[in-house]
């Protein structure tokens, strides 16, 4: 029921800061959505690694990796996790600090991927000093066939972590002119571009994303889709959406939501995704 488009868009982010849950109570609730009308717009539960060298979920469900322990002890966390009979769609690792080099994480992820050739890895490459060369290398590593793609963080506890509409246009062509489709983190609570009445940040909409990763995909310059990504009105993004709803959704894969029903609500309420079963 739910439409193409939005097949998968949603991780479910309900373990990761600063969320209190525990993973027993995650997993119970991760399969409760996967059994809902709605398991179409969902992605993987997202496990921080330092949580599987504690607990480990005892059922067999579509989870993702999110590296917050070193990369040397990736491996070991993935087959602990493998063990369980989890299905792995993919594991997040940040390369940098914001301002530090990329290249050196980028090579450690690489051999990560050369090592393990059905995990499918995602950069966190920081929007600053080094980024394009990051995703020739990304672009390079896709060529030889690896199986790694890119991530941003959109948004945090400073304005300067929110890139504006210009700067995330100009990040979304680049990964358009490489084929590198992207994930994004932080920042996008809602479906429409809006400011935070308690921080004053603007934070993206996520379905100002999905509309400009459709604009870039059709070749547009960075100006038209900064356009897009600027909108904080629903009908230059609802259309356009709506008439491609049953098509494959081009470049941006997803983003994590703590509560996986906020994001369909609004896109229900938007008439994008229809309300469920009477």
């Amino acid at each position: 029921m739910v439409p193409t488009l939005f097949s998968g868009l949603v991780d479910d982010a309900s373990l990761l800061p600063p969320s209190l849950i525990s993973l027993s109570d995650a997993v119970a609730k991760h399969v409760e959505h996967r059994e809902a009308w709605f398991a179409g717009l969902l992605g993987p539960l997202l496990i921080p690694a330092s949580l599987i060298s504690v607990e480990v979920p005892q059922r067999d469900l579509p989870v993702a990796l999110v590296g917050d322990v070193a990369l040397s002890a990736m491996p070991i966390v993935v087959e602990k996790l493998r063990a369980t009979g989890a299905v792995i769609f993919h594991l997040e690792a940040p390369v940098a600090r914001r301002g530090e080099d990329p290249q050196p994480g980028l090579a450690d992820l690489r051999t990560l991927t050369e090592q393990d050739k059905d995990l499918q890895v995602y950069a966190e490459i920081p929007l600053s000093w080094g980024l394009l060369g990051a995703l020739d290398t990304v672009a390079e590593c896709r060529a030889a066939s690896l199986r790694i793609a890119p991530k941003f963080r959109v948004g945090g506890l400073a304005a300067e972590l929110f890139p504006t509409p210009v700067e995330l246009a100009a990040v979304i062509c680049a990964c358009r002119d490489r084929e590198l489709p992207f994930r994004l983190a932080a920042g996008l609570r809602h479906a429409i571009r809006h400011t935070d009445p308690e921080t004053g940040f603007t934070h993206h909409g996520f379905l100002n994303v999905v509309a400009a990763g459709i604009l870039a995909a059709e070749g547009a310059e960075v100006a038209e889709v900064a356009e897009v990504l600027a909108a904080t009105h629903p009908l230059p993004l609802v259309e356009p959406c709506r008439r491609r709803r049953d098509e494959t959704r081009p470049l941006f894969v997803g983003f994590g939501a703590a509560s996986v029903v906020e994001p369909l609500t609004e896109l229900i309420r938007l008439g994008l995704i229809n309300g469920g079963p009477e």
